[in-house]
């Protein structure tokens, strides 16, 4: 697919006959060097991305007009959909009306964003906005917007392709759609007509054997093969399976594997199409002449997987027969951390003596040791089980709420959603979840009381074919009512808990839980008082709010005592053949092509905003959500070229496994924050705050939270937690964003120092934008994660490698030398080898060599030019 996308776009200047004829030759066992330039045919964007990139079109238009260009030269060269789905906030639950006061909040606090976007839908040629409450831009890809093969200008049908501003964008992998996700800087290229450089990938082929066994889902799945991947270390790597497995494993749990990509590192995860590709394009209502298409084309191309498909060759390959998948979780802070739900009590007691160690409490040490006697192995009856649970419920904060009186306590589930286009586009697994609901809600359990449980589906159909299986009522009776269409709490936006459940948290320091069904759970990420967060399946998910602890074997310890006595999960666990038979009577074709019919019209709200007008944009200089970013301030035609790095200092020192969460702004404003004081200042009220990612069209809000996550810890200041630094050895804690600005008025370059996999996680370009507009110049990791990688050189930030092994500790740096690159000048070279001298405070010297992540030689050009955006300005104007 790749080979055809180059064949296709061969120009002589991005794309060069020799290119072609490299990649045709390419030797499956050895790493390539060689660079290819990739066009996608369409770009996908969701809207926390997507504001920033309508945000930058913008301020380019008024650039290009500044530069003496026509403003109308910016526009998106190929198709642009963008899905509104990370706004809804669950700020309502457990109620019929939660729904509509969450999409009424959401209106509320998101008019002006959504007045921009209506703004670009007129202003922009190829841009189209799915408005909000309609899903989640990954489950729409899948269900209605991925054609699988494309017809282009002059009716040449050729692979649908794409590159989205979300890392989720592999899910339509699982369709047989070529593309990943990438940084909104390398979106706005691609919408312009800039090709993707990257070398040529290793593909790793990953076979699958074999049948899911009884009791194993979808998700138990995507954590196995997500903690094989991982081990595999396919970082910037494709990945493809294959294998006679295929065969018997559903699109939805296709799509299911390929969305986690991101979090086993690969760049995507592909399937081939095949029968199974054909009859979900029925199911979801595409045409008879669509289907008819990809059906001939992919025959015809040697494209179509059948059982008789000889194995291809690659770069390298691992097996897992499905057989063996059981039952997981993954936690409490990393999705590839899988736990086998057999063990999971023990290790959520290893997990939580771990923290209360470190807390170094009297009583914390005697939690531990009780935790870790429960959790012991152990032949004691149920009955036992349950009464040494109740001895320990003992301990823990009394809470009074919504009549209730109850203690809180270490392991309490706060948290538990349906949540995430991973889970909730796999109809297997939604209507287990529902049919789980159903028997636990004849039985007589419900949610504990202190567990938020909501349900956010990624699609407007999974409500129909709950409705047409007469599930929403069994749902809803156990405690999950309707609260949005969206990412919500997958992606932060899981609300604010109850006032007394924050309290009693907050008093007790309680070490409490999320459990939902999503991609990611990272610290900080979910709650900012849930400590722990574990993926799960929906079913499992339904389970965790029945216990509302972490600390239970489910094998063995009731999920609680119904009118009939305790109720264990095996009893109230669907079978296989019961969901099946939902599945076939529930999930109907017209109900997508229902949903899908009017997709871009919107409800009332939408199409009532006052929407702005003209080629250009109307700054509101009042505006708090969004402004005309300083990145082409001063411009000019001829780039200033790669400018030396001297006397830089050192902003933060991080360790491994350093995600876009712990740098991009994401989640809720303090309003002790400098962001929160910003909005104070300009006269936000602290309820109307919002959150970071809807403010993204703002650099004064997101400069200010950029290295503020409340879980980020900077090796400058040990022992505090959060966007703090200081500027000297032992000296006093600030803000991040302070002591840059005190930096930047002195004149002084920065860098940061930092681990392993830094910039693992999300796509999030505001990771990369808000790094350079601290001042930060240069990045010296151990290794970087691919799209992270990428946007720093997007905005001119220089990514440095370590190399040999070596890293901050091993040279022994502290974090308060002053730092000078030697040979960073126009000589520079893709991958350069430079060396870094380090001088501490009492004038000795370190010098080690590192690598320069500019991989390519378009990547080099990007950062000659300042970034990817000045670059292609001045080619447009050029070009005029």
């Amino acid at each position: 697919m790749l080979l055809e996308n180059l064949l296709r776009g061969e120009d002589g200047a991005f794309v060069k006959r020799a290119d072609v004829e490299a990649l045709a030759r390419w030797n499956v066992a050895a790493p390539s060097e060689k660079e290819v330039a990739y066009r996608p045919a369409r770009v996908l964007l969701q809207d926390f991305t997507g504001v920033p990139c309508v945000v930058d079109l913008a301020a380019m238009r008024d650039a290009i007009t500044a530069l003496g260009g026509d403003a109308q030269r910016i526009n998106p060269l190929q198709p642009v959909d963008l899905v509104i789905d990370h706004s809804v906030q669950a700020d309502e639950y457990g109620t019929p009306q939660a729904f509509l006061e969450n999409v009424s909040f959401e209106f509320e606090r998101n008019q002006e964003r959504y007045r921009f976007l209506r703004w670009g839908q007129s202003a922009f040629r190829n841009f189209s906005v799915v408005p909000p409450g309609t899903g989640i831009c990954h489950q729409v890809n899948l269900e209605y917007l991925a054609r699988v093969v494309f017809v282009g200008d002059g009716n040449v049908a050729y692979p649908d392709s794409l590159v989205g501003t979300d890392s989720h964008t592999t899910m339509v992998n699982g369709l047989g759609v070529f593309g990943w996700g990438v940084g909104g800087i390398e979106a706005e290229a691609a919408m312009l007509g800039q090709p993707l450089s990257m070398l040529v990938p290793d593909v790793v082929g990953f076979k699958l054997t074999g049948k899911l066994p009884a009791g194993a889902t979808a998700t138990d799945l995507v954590l196995t093969v997500t903690e094989m991947l991982r081990k595999k270390k396919v970082v910037g790597k494709f990945v493809e399976y294959y294998g006679t497995g295929l065969s018997g494993l559903p699109l939805a749990d296709r799509a299911t594997i390929a969305n986690m990509a991101p979090e086993y590192g690969a760049t995507m995860g592909f399937f081939p199409v095949d029968e199974e590709t054909l009859k979900y394009l029925r199911l979801t209502g595409r045409s008879a002449e669509q289907i008819a298409l990809v059906e001939a084309y992919t025959k015809a191309q040697g494209l179509f997987r059948t059982d008789a498909t000889p194995d291809p060759v690659y770069s390298d390959t691992l097996e897992l027969d499905l057989s063996t998948v059981e039952p997981s979780i993954a936690g409490p802070r990393r999705p590839q951390d899988r736990i086998p739900l057999r063990q999971s009590k023990e290790l959520f007691a290893t997990h939580l003596g771990e923290v209360l160690a470190k807390a170094g409490s009297a009583a914390g040490k005697a939690e531990i040791h009780a935790a870790k006697e429960v959790s012991a192995p152990t032949e004691l009856a149920e009955s036992a089980v349950a009464t040494v649970t109740a001895e320990q419920e003992a301990d823990g904060v009394e809470v009074e709420y919504n009549g209730q009186t109850f203690r809180l306590r270490n392991g309490a589930v706060v948290i538990a959603a349906i949540t995430s286009c991973t889970n909730t586009s796999n109809p297997s697994v939604m209507l287990g979840a529902g049919l789980l609901a159903r028997k636990a809600a004849a039985k007589g359990l419900k949610a504990k009381p202190w567990v938020k449980s909501t349900l956010s589906p990624g699609s407007r159909v999974v409500t129909d074919y709950y409705e047409k299986a007469d599930l929403m009522k069994d749902l809803e009776a156990v405690g999950f009512y309707l609260a949005g269409y969206g990412c919500m709490t997958c992606i932060g936006n899981s609300g604010p808990l109850p006032d007394p459940i924050a309290a009693a948290v907050e008093k007790g320091k309680l070490v409490v839980s999320a459990v939902l069904s999503g991609n990611r759970n990272f610290e900080g990420r979910v709650n900012p008082h849930t400590r722990f967060n574990y993926l799960a399946s929906p079913m499992l998910v339904v389970a965790y709010a029945l216990a509302g602890r972490m600390d239970i074997d489910l094998e063995r310890e009731p999920l609680g005592v119904g009118a009939q006595g305790p109720v264990f999960l095996r009893d109230v666990w669907p079978t296989p053949q019961e969901i099946q038979d939902t599945i076939l009577q529930a999930v109907k074709g017209e109900m997508f092509a229902r949903q899908y019919a009017n997709v871009f019209e919107g409800d009332e709200q939408w199409r009532a905003l006052d929407v702005p007008t003209g080629d250009t944009y109307a700054w509101d200089p009042n505006s708090t959500y969004v402004a005309n970013p300083p990145y082409f301030e001063g411009m000019t035609m001829a780039p200033k070229g790669v400018a030396p790095i001297a006397g830089a200092r050192c902003l933060a020192m991080l360790g491994d496994s350093i995600t876009t969460d712990h740098i991009s702004p994401a989640g809720n404003i303090s309003a002790a924050s400098p962001a929160g004081k910003w909005l104070i200042a300009h006269g936000v009220k602290t309820r109307e705050f919002n959150s970071y990612g809807a403010r993204r069209g703002h650099h004064e809000v997101m400069m200010r939270g950029t290295f503020a996550n409340i879980r980020l810890r900077n090796e400058l200041v040990p022992g505090t937690e959060g966007g703090w630094t200081t500027t000297e050895p032992g000296g006093d804690a600030v803000s991040i964003y302070d002591a840059a600005m005190q930096y930047q008025q002195q004149g002084t370059p920065l860098v940061i120092v930092a681990g392993k996999e830094y910039g693992t996680g999300s796509s999030r370009d505001w990771a990369a934008k808000g790094t350079v507009l601290l001042g930060v110049r240069a990045v010296i990791a151990e290794s970087f994660e691919r799209i992270h990688r990428s946007n720093l050189v997007g905005m001119g930030v220089l990514p440095l490698e370590f190399t040999n092994g070596e890293s901050r500790t091993s040279h022994g740096l502290t974090g308060f030398e002053t730092y000078e690159i030697v040979g960073l000048d126009d000589t520079l070279t893709p991958r350069k080898r430079l060396t870094v001298k380090a001088t501490a405070p009492d004038g000795s010297v370190k010098s080690f060599e590192v690598l320069a992540r500019i991989d390519t030689p378009e990547e080099l050009s990007y950062f000659k030019h300042g970034g990817i955006l000045p670059y292609v300005l001045r080619s447009l104007v050029k070009r005029a």
